[in-house]
């Protein structure tokens, strides 16, 4: 039978082409017009206020940290309370920013649990970063509550959550920064890219500094904008190359006009998952919120002997994932081993079974019987 993956991207190839083809006529392959566009398109379909286009995700929570950090005057050593069940690119770029992680538990969604948080707050905490696993949102709103009565900063790691609506909104608001991930296994694939949306209109013209060497005016401004002597910029600080191109722009405008018809599809199989596994007891489901529209970027279970029945579903042709390892067990946040009890738990047993646009009912429904057959007795 054929090999059943964990994600496998989808293209509107013709489309994407089309795209790209004015990028490569005109010779303007960097950021320019279709990032401005992209940006355009992503503001109206968020209903952000701001949004930079970057080369990652990874680089749009480091200037998310830098920047919040250099406009509040945290100092070395400041604390961001954080989830150690993320990718690890969350939790490196607070080191990058030279802040420190302090870990805090999960909850039901395996999202931050603001008991938890609230418990971990000191004089020396900043912000809170928040990521909206596999686009669940969690409580997102109490977290956002606890940060408004604490004074602190919150970051959203969105990267799972192109397309989540909570109560009609897309998920983003009331973050002091939002990222979103468009690398190539995400919703909303390109290459790799991404997008940092800060509240501030200020903070977001720092961004497009910050993320091109702290050079004061972009390429594109230099060359097509007004007066004669438009190619001169200062350099104002220390800057990276963190911004995106119009090739991958072009991939996100396309993937943009599907993407709520495409997280469609994702919540259909979620049903058809929830079906065949409702009656299972050797798997539990986490639970989805209520009020919710998720991108459905993941679809995580919890078993026991998770590296077993991983092995034995690869033995059939199926290749699920795990999401994530518990970062306390890396020995660069070792030092925050056993602090997050509910953390280690799940990062024992979970498994993200196959989710993508190429994935059929009859895909769903294999993929659940040879579960519960790598589960049963």
């Amino acid at each position: 039978m054929k090999p059943i993956h964990l994600f496998v991207p989808k293209y509107r190839a013709e489309e994407a082409l089309a795209e790209i083809r004015t990028c490569l006529e005109t010779g303007w392959t960097g950021p320019g017009e279709k990032t401005a566009q992209f940006e355009a398109a992503w503001r109206a379909y968020t209903e952000l206020p701001n949004a930079h286009f970057l080369n990652s995700a990874t680089a749009g929570l480091h200037l998310a940290f830098a920047i919040l950090r250099e406009r509040h005057g945290w100092a070395d050593g400041d604390e961001i309370l954080t989830t150690p069940f993320t990718f690890v690119s969350t939790n490196h770029t607070i080191m990058h920013a030279g802040l420190r992680p302090v870990f805090a538990d999960l909850d039901e969604y395996l999202c931050l649990d603001p008991v938890s948080v609230s418990t971990r707050i000191t004089p020396r905490t900043r912000a809170v970063c928040f990521v909206g696993i596999g686009g669940n949102p969690g409580r997102y709103d109490e977290v956002l509550d606890l940060c408004a009565k604490h004074d602190l900063r919150l970051i959203l790691d969105a990267s799972h959550m192109a397309g989540t609506r909570i109560r009609g909104v897309h998920a983003g608001y009331g973050a002091d920064a939002a990222i979103f991930s468009f690398h190539a296994v995400k919703n909303l694939p390109t290459a790799d890219s991404g997008m940092v949306c800060f509240r501030d209109a200020a903070l977001d013209q720092e961004a497009r500094k910050w993320s091109w060497m702290g050079i004061s005016k972009d390429t594109f401004t230099r060359t097509v904008g007004a007066g004669p002597y438009k190619w001169k910029y200062d350099v104002e600080h220390l800057g990276f190359k963190y911004h995106g191109n119009a090739l991958m722009a072009s991939l996100g405008l396309v993937a943009l006009r599907y993407l709520d018809e495409d997280n469609a599809y994702r919540r259909q199989l979620a049903g058809w998952y929830d079906e065949e596994l409702a009656g299972c007891p050797a798997v539990s489901r986490v639970p989805q919120r209520e009020g919710v529209l998720n991108s459905r970027h993941l679809y995580q279970i919890l078993v026991n002997e998770r590296d077993e029945v991983v092995r034995k579903l690869n033995e059939r042709g199926i290749y699920p994932g795990v999401h994530y390892a518990d970062n306390t067990a890396y020995r660069m946040y070792r030092y925050a081993a056993g602090a997050c009890p509910r953390a280690a738990a799940a990062s024992a047993r979970v498994i993200s079974l196959p989710m993508h646009l190429g994935l059929s009912e009859d895909d769903v429904r294999r993929v659940a019987g040879e579960l519960k057959c790598a589960t049963g007795p």
